[in-house]
């Protein structure tokens, strides 16, 4: 596992043993990034179920202004703390340890990206999106990744699917906020 592109390209990340965090793989990893690549300088940045942090690590080498990493375990944290440190990006970069939900509900900054990349078939990506509304920037983009069994709603709250991308059996859906068109 390592960061792809920017600032901290090349950098290898830690990740912590066994099988309670499920890294995005390069692949998937490279092709979120295609999407938003030129968005992304001066945004700031929500990693929700963080991991190792690398969605947010990834953002923040390629020009991204700030990162909230929330994840709920410690050990998991720890480690997005030692990858945050090995990137350089802790003046960039703020770790909370508490679940998604209990976040978002008291949450007071806003984001122009949230990265979803919960435990896969919990349903955790539909949760969130009950409290994602108050956390969003004006234009703010969405993106869960989840594998492509799972069901996910078209819309949620202002937002919907712009689109869907399937990589063997994982998928990652972009919400964007519906334009007046729409």
């Amino acid at each position: 596992m390592r960061i792809i592109s920017g600032s901290a390209r090349g950098r290898k990340l830690v990740s912590p043993e066994g099988m309670d965090v499920r890294p995005t793989t390069d692949k998937v990893k490279e092709s979120l990034f295609n999407i938003i690549q030129f968005e992304l300088a001066g945004a700031s940045v929500l990693d929700l179920f963080a991991g190792t942090g690398q969605l947010g690590l990834e953002a923040l080498s390629r020009g991204a202004a700030s990162a909230v990493f929330v994840d709920s375990s410690k050990k998991s944290l720890a480690t997005v703390k030692r990858n945050v440190e090995l990137c350089g990006f802790a003046d960039r970069a703020r770790l909370v340890q508490t679940d998604a939900f209990s976040y978002l509900a008291r949450a007071e900054d806003t984001f122009d990206f949230v990265f979803l990349d919960p435990p896969y078939h919990n349903g955790l990506c539909v949760r969130a999106f009950d409290l994602l509304p108050s956390v969003l920037s004006e234009n703010a983009c969405v993106i869960c990744e989840t594998q492509t069994d799972e069901t996910l709603p078209g819309r949620f709250g202002d937002h919907s699917i712009a689109k869907e991308y399937r990589y063997s059996a994982i998928r990652l859906t972009v919400y964007r906020r519906i334009s007046l068109e729409d």
